[in-house]
C-alpha cells in the first residue's frame, strides 16, 4: 500500500502513482471520473479497468473521457464489462474523415484528471499506460475540497464531448479555489489562456524561472519574456529531453536553442530516460502543474488544463522535483550547436511552417 498522509503530493515515477491512484480508486465510495488523453489496452490500462469495473458493480459512479485520437483500441469493447455494469464511457470528438480532418480532427482532448468522491484530485502529465513506466512525469495528488470545483469543470467537457461550437470565452474563464487558478485552453488563437498566464508570470519574475517539458517550441511573445527575464537578470532554465518521443519537435526545437542561449536562457538535457513533466516554478514560490506543453499546438489547438498556485508545499515539492532532474540532465553546449550538420538545419527550417501542428 502507499500510505499518503499528506493534503499534497507530487509524483514523478510512474509505477508509484499508478499504484497509488488505484488504492484511491479501490477507497471509493460514490463516484470515480477520469480524463485523459489515452487509455492503453495494455499492463496498466488493464490494471485500471479491472479496478474501475470493480467499483461499477459495487454500485460507484464512474464516468471516463477519454480523447477519441488517443484512445486506440481503449474503446467501448474494452471496456465492455465496466459499462455493463453501469460505468459510462465517452470519447471526445470522434475524428471526420472529410474536409474537417486538418482543420478540427487535429484539435485534441490532451487533459488529465481523476477525481475521486469529493476528496481526491489528481493532475499532471502522464496518460494511463505502460509505455511511460521508465520516463519521468509530474502528478499531483490533493486531497482538498478543489475536486469540487475539478468536478464542475469535468462535467462541462463531459457535456460537450461531440460538440464542435461552443462559447469559448466562457469554456476558458479563470477559475479560483481557495489560493488555486486553474487555467484552461480550448482551440483557439485569441484566447490562449494558458500561454498567456505563463508570460505574466515570467515577466513579473524576480529571479528565477525553472521549466520543465518534454516539447519546447514557444511562440515569439514566450520567447520574449523568457529573453527579458534574463536581459534583468531572472535565471531562467528550461530542461527538456535529450530525446522525446517525438523526433521531428526534437528536430524543430534545436532551432530556437541557440538565438535564446545566447539571450540567457539556459538549458539541460535531461539524458536519464524521456521526460515528460510539464511544471514551472517562479521564484521559488509560484507553481505551475498539469498537461501542456510549451508548444505552439497546445495552446492553440488542445485542450489543456493547468493548476497555478503559491501553496509553499507545493512550490517545495516542485522544487525538488526540478533539481533531482537537473542531477540527471547535461547542459546545453552552444559551440556544438553551432556545429550541427547541415542536414539538421535544412531538416529545421523545413519543418518551420509544420510547427503550429507537431
Amino acid at each position: 500500500m502507499t500510505k499518503i498522509s499528506e493534503p499534497y503530493q507530487l509524483f514523478s515515477e510512474p509505477l508509484r502513482y499508478y499504484n497509488a491512484m488505484v488504492e484511491d480508486i479501490e477507497l471509493a465510495t460514490k463516484y470515480i471520473y477520469i480524463e485523459t488523453f489515452r487509455i492503453g489496452n495494455d499492463v496498466i490500462g488493464e490494471r485500471f479497468r479491472r479496478a474501475l469495473t470493480s467499483k461499477a458493480k459495487q454500485g460507484v459512479e464512474i464516468k471516463i473521457l477519454i480523447d477519441y485520437w488517443g484512445a486506440g483500441s481503449a474503446d467501448h469493447n474494452f471496456f465492455k464489462e465496466l459499462i455493463d455494469a453501469g460505468g459510462e464511457l465517452r470519447l471526445f470528438k470522434k475524428i471526420r474523415f472529410n474536409t474537417d480532418l486538418f482543420t478540427k480532427g487535429h484539435r485534441r482532448n490532451h487533459r488529465k484528471l481523476l477525481l475521486i468522491d469529493d476528496e481526491i484530485s489528481w493532475i499532471g502529465s502522464s496518460n494511463l499506460t505502460d509505455y511511460n513506466l521508465n520516463w519521468r512525469e509530474s502528478m499531483l495528488r490533493m486531497k482538498t475540497s478543489i475536486t469540487e470545483t475539478f468536478v464542475k469543470l469535468f462535467m462541462e467537457d463531459y457535456r460537450m464531448y461531440n460538440k464542435y461550437k461552443f462559447n469559448i470565452a466562457y469554456k476558458t474563464r479563470l477559475v479560483k479555489d481557495n489560493g488555486f487558478e486553474i487555467v484552461r485552453d480550448v482551440p483557439s488563437i485569441t484566447f490562449k489562456r494558458i500561454n498567456q498566464k505563463l508570460i505574466t508570470l515570467i515577466k513579473n519574475a524576480q529571479k528565477r524561472v525553472l521549466v520543465e517539458t518534454p516539447y519546447f517550441l514557444p511562440g515569439f511573445m514566450l520567447r520574449k519574456a523568457m529573453t527579458d527575464a534574463a536581459k534583468r537578470g531572472v535565471e531562467v532554465v528550461v530542461i527538456i529531453p535529450k530525446r522525446s518521443d517525438v523526433n521531428l519537435i526534437d528536430i524543430l526545437r534545436n532551432k530556437y536553442l541557440g538565438p535564446l542561449y545566447q539571450k540567457g536562457v539556459r538549458f539541460n538535457f535531461y539524458e536519464a530516460n524521456n521526460l515528460h513533466a510539464k511544471l514551472m516554478l517562479v521564484d521559488d514560490r509560484i507553481s505551475a502543474i498539469g498537461s501542456s506543453n510549451f508548444d505552439y499546438r497546445s495552446f492553440r489547438y488542445m485542450f489543456e488544463i493547468m493548476l497555478f498556485t503559491k501553496n509553499s508545499d507545493i512550490a517545495a515539492q516542485v522544487k525538488v522535483h526540478i533539481y533531482k532532474t537537473l542531477q540527471n540532465s547535461v547542459s546545453f553546449n552552444y559551440a556544438h550547436w553551432v556545429k550541427r550538420p547541415l542536414i539538421n538545419k535544412f531538416f529545421e527550417y523545413i519543418l518551420l511552417p509544420f510547427r503550429h501542428l507537431l
